[in-house]
């Protein structure tokens, strides 16, 4: 069988729950026990059940979770990299295809989040420039 990793995760919301992989067994078969439950947004991890965790276990898992946060992390900044495209392929398409009934629908819609992100985005500048 192929080399499998000690540990699996299955994503959750905010973390994941963590396995034991287990292929050294009679019946040769991969078994997982679930050790714990990870929240990333409180930093927590907590064992499951009567699984005591080992300093082996909690440094695989703040491992882990290091890297899953830096992921998300860089999703996230990917993903507003992705709304200026967004933004760019809309002013395009208004100014070039739209129609008189399409502008209609979502003219007010765009108008007030651009606004509303305006106003953040200023707030938060002049927050940066007044603290440098």
């Amino acid at each position: 069988m192929a080399d499998l990793p000690n540990y699996y995760y299955r994503i959750r919301e905010n973390g994941a729950a963590v396995f034991r992989v287990d292929t050294e067994n009679r019946q040769r078969r991969i078994e997982m026990d679930q050790i714990a439950v990870v929240n990333l947004n409180r930093n927590e991890i907590k064992p499951q059940g009567e699984a005591k965790l080992t300093e082996g276990d909690l440094a695989e898992i703040r491992s882990w979770m290091a890297a899953r946060k830096a992921l998300l992390a860089m999703r996230d900044i990917d993903d507003i990299h992705r709304a200026v495209d967004y933004l760019n392929t809309t002013t395009q398409w208004v100014q070039s295809k739209a129609t008189d009934d399409q502008l209609e629908e979502v003219t007010d819609a765009l108008l007030l989040a651009m606004h509303d992100l305006r106003s953040v985005l200023v707030r938060k500048k002049a927050d940066r420039v007044m603290k440098g």
